[in-house]
Parts: C-alpha cells; sequence; structure tokens
C-alpha cells in the first residue's frame, strides 16, 4: 500500500489527487440518465419495462411483474435461520432506538402581548427508498432507510431495487417483512429514481428519496431534486483512519480493506503520526489481500485511491483528516476521546480500537448512510428529519398587532410592496 510523508517535496500534489477521489464525471452520464427519465416521464410503465430487460436481463411479462408481493417477502422472513433472523431483529431494535432519540418536538411560545408563535413538525406522506443490488444486495441498507422513515411516522414507504435476471435477494426481502414494507418494486438505476419521483401506472410518486447507488442513480437523485426531495449525492465509500503508535496493525489493515471490497474506486487513506505503523500497516494490508473473497475489487481500490500518509503531529494528522472529511472516520491512538473535540468533518466517527467500521454498517444504531467525497463539511448522516418538514405556527393578538404592526408595514413600504403595508395597516385603523 502506498505510504508517502508530508515531509516529501511532492506531497502536496499526492494529497490534491487524495481530495479529488471521489470526482466523477456526472456530465459525462447526465446526457445518458436525461433521456432515461424523459422516458419514465413519457412513456411509464413502457419504459421501465424496456430499461429492465436491457439493464438487469429479465422480460416483465405484465405490469404486476415490476412488484414483490408482500407473500414473498414473508416466505423469506420465515425462511431465515434462526440465529440470521435473530440478528437482523437485533439490529431492527437497535438503529430504532437510535433514531428515536433524533425526534424534532413541535413547540409553541406565548409572548405576553397574545401573539403565538411555534413549529408543527409533520411526516412527508410518501417516502421513496432506493436500495442498492447490482454488485452486492444490501439489507442493512434496507434498514437504515426504511427505520427513521417509520420512526418519522411515514404513513407510505415505496422501495426499489434492482433484481438482475428476475432474482430478489431473499434476507432483503426478509428485511422489508421485518420493516412491514408492502410496496416494492423490481426496478434499479436511474429507471427507479424517475419513476419514484414522477410516478407510473404502477409506482407511485413519492415526497423524499433516500438511499445509496451508483454514478447513474446518483446523477438522477441531482437531476430530480426539487421535484422530491432527496437525502445526499453519495459517492463510492470510503474509511478514514487516524493512528499513533499505539494502534495494532493488522487492525487498521483489515479496517482499510473493509471499504476497499466494497467498490474499485472506494477509498481507504490512513494518516499516522508513526512511520513504523505505516509500514507494519502495508505489509498486513498485503496478506490480507490474499485471502478476500473480493480481492479483485480491493486491490484495485488499495492500489488506484488508498494511502497510508506519515504526519509530523497528530495536529496536522487531524487537519488533514479534517479536510479529507472521510464518509468513515476511525481513531485509533491511546485516547481517542481526547481527539472528539478537534475532528469537524466525518460522517461517522469510530473510537477505539475495539469499534470497526463494520460495526457501524449493521449493528451500532446509527445510520450507514452518510455523505462521501468531503461531502461531510455540510452535509449529515441520513436521520429521521430527512423524512419530515416543519411549519411555522403564528397567531397575532389585537394587541400584537397594534404593537408591531406599524413597523410591519414601514418595512413593507421600502421595499415597494404596498398591499402588504395596507394588509397590516387596515387592521391598525381598526
Amino acid at each position: 500500500m502506498k505510504i508517502i510523508n508530508t515531509n516529501d517535496a511532492n506531497f502536496k500534489a499526492e494529497f490534491e489527487q487524495i481530495l479529488s477521489r471521489a470526482k466523477t464525471d456526472i456530465k459525462e452520464v447526465s446526457s445518458i440518465v436525461t433521456q432515461i427519465i424523459d422516458e419514465i416521464i413519457e412513456h411509464k410503465n413502457e419504459a421501465l419495462k424496456t430499461h429492465i430487460e436491457k439493464f438487469d436481463k429479465w422480460v416483465v411479462k405484465s405490469d404486476e411483474d415490476l412488484q414483490i408481493k408482500p407473500s414473498a417477502m414473508k416466505e423469506a422472513y420465515d425462511k431465515l435461520d434462526t440465529n440470521l433472523r435473530s440478528a437482523l431483529h437485533l439490529a431492527y431494535d437497535r438503529i430504532k432506538a437510535y433514531h428515536e432519540k433524533q425526534l424534532p418536538k413541535s413547540w409553541m411560545d406565548f409572548e405576553k402581548n397574545g401573539t403565538i408563535l411555534g413549529q408543527k413538525v409533520t411526516a412527508v406522506d410518501r417516502a421513496g427508498l432506493y436500495i442498492p443490488g447490482g454488485k452486492a444486495a444490501y439489507p442493512s441498507s434496507l434498514l437504515m432507510n426504511a427505520i427513521p422513515a417509520i420512526v418519522a411516522g411515514v404513513e407510505e414507504i415505496v422501495v426499489c431495487t434492482p433484481t438482475p435476471n428476475n432474482e430478489p435477494n431473499e434476507l432483503l426481502l426478509a428485511a422489508c417483512h421485518l420493516c412491514g414494507i408492502t410496496k416494492a418494486y423490481k426496478v434499479g438505476g436511474a429507471s427507479a429514481i424517475a419513476a419514484m419521483a414522477y410516478g407510473t401506472q404502477t409506482i407511485p410518486k413519492v415526497d423524499v428519496i433516500t438511499g445509496p447507488g451508483n454514478i447513474f442513480v446518483a446523477t438522477a437523485k441531482k437531476l430530480v431534486f426539487g421535484e422530491v426531495h432527496i437525502d445526499m449525492i453519495a459517492g463510492p465509500s470510503e474509511i478514514g483512519i487516524l493512528s499513533d503508535g499505539s494502534a495494532n496493525a493488522k487492525y487498521l489493515a483489515i479496517d482499510l480493506l473493509s471499504q476497499a471490497e466494497h467498490d474499485e474506486m472506494a477509498s481507504s487513506i490512513m494518516i499516522t503520526t508513526c512511520e513504523e505503523i505505516a509500514k507494519q500497516t502495508s505489509i498486513e494490508v498485503d496478506e490480507y489481500l490474499k485471502t478476500l473473497s473480493r480481492k479483485a475489487i480491493a486491490q484495485k481500490s488499495i492500489d488506484e485511491r488508498g494511502a497510508i500518509i506519515v504526519a509530523r503531529s497528530m495536529d496536522e494528522a487531524i487537519e488533514l483528516m479534517n479536510e479529507i472529511a472521510p464518509e468513515h472516520l476511525e481513531v485509533m491512538t491511546h485516547n481517542p476521546f481526547e481527539l472528539l473535540a478537534k475532528i469537524k468533518h466525518a460522517g461517522a466517527i469510530f473510537l477505539g480500537q475495539n469499534t470497526p467500521e463494520p460495526i457501524g454498517d449493521y449493528m451500532a444504531g446509527p445510520n450507514h448512510t452518510l455523505p462521501t467525497g468531503s461531502t461531510a463539511k455540510f452535509y449529515s448522516p441520513l436521520n429521521v428529519e430527512n423524512f419530515l418538514k416543519k411549519s411555522s405556527i403564528i397567531s397575532f393578538s389585537h394587541e400584537a398587532i397594534q404593537e408591531l404592526g406599524e413597523a410591519c408595514a414601514l418595512l413593507a413600504d421600502t421595499e415597494g410592496l404596498s398591499a402588504h403595508a395596507k394588509s397590516v395597516r387596515v387592521r391598525l385603523e381598526n
């Protein structure tokens, strides 16, 4: 694994290359995605059938074939191995408990002059969840997207997932049953995003779309934003690790590979203050690679988008990591909590040697749908509020309008909005 040092003469150029890790040419696929969206808008189900035959390699004979029946979900759930079912329930309960703590409250404030101001929090009517199913199927992503919507109180949840060769993932179906999903469709890619954004004869139009996907899905979400709300535009998976001389090189190596095995474009970056740990970790990465089931994918990711940086101090290491703003950040130092206040930008922060990133993917409770490509500087993880909206509440008494009305009308006058001003003053006359 490549090791670079902040003292190197060409470090700045090397680091700029790391920062550009997530730059994907949306322009390159925008015309293709725009055409897909236009076809869905115009031809609806017929376009879906054509796209499925082209991309997922099976023929949709009727509109009913697009839907995954709830009976199939229950059957998959009933067939689950006992231990696997228990693990799925444990994950569900932990994710639900965590997200219940995120629920914002409606509130009202009463002023002495009779003014009532407040906020009403309401769930969206219908949420669309995109669950990947190409190179791998992710039942855990179903839990992470569905549970916040359930906790928010969304009345109707719609799931779209690609099913190559018309073979749905059984564990994904079981997870749908556990979450009470009744509307799930065998549709993937940009077609699924367009179908949920605009609606077809079979797939209803939703209010918000969440969930990760490839460049075509990300581009489609960007293009339909405004027609519907979206959670974020997520790119390839990534991990950042901060370590010092106390870290275990075996832990560091396998944690770097835990993201590299996702995708050839995944990014695994470690910044350490210890050159010896850097060398040991690089050796361990090579050893672990020999044993991985997805060796070719992980190898390409590590070779092209992986790096170990040796920093002069932990402050420098943190400064660099804040600039990277990784999706997942592990802090593998002697006392990780001491560094927490200095960490400004990361999707999820994993503290200590017993907290590997995969525990967050499946079991810890916080959401694993996270901002990537440095967008953790301004995006948050998927959460309950993605499925909620807030309405302002305003009520003025006679005393309140008399007290504040003229100042309000004056501001309206200065903006040249005479009807605004008159709307207030007509009440002052009375």
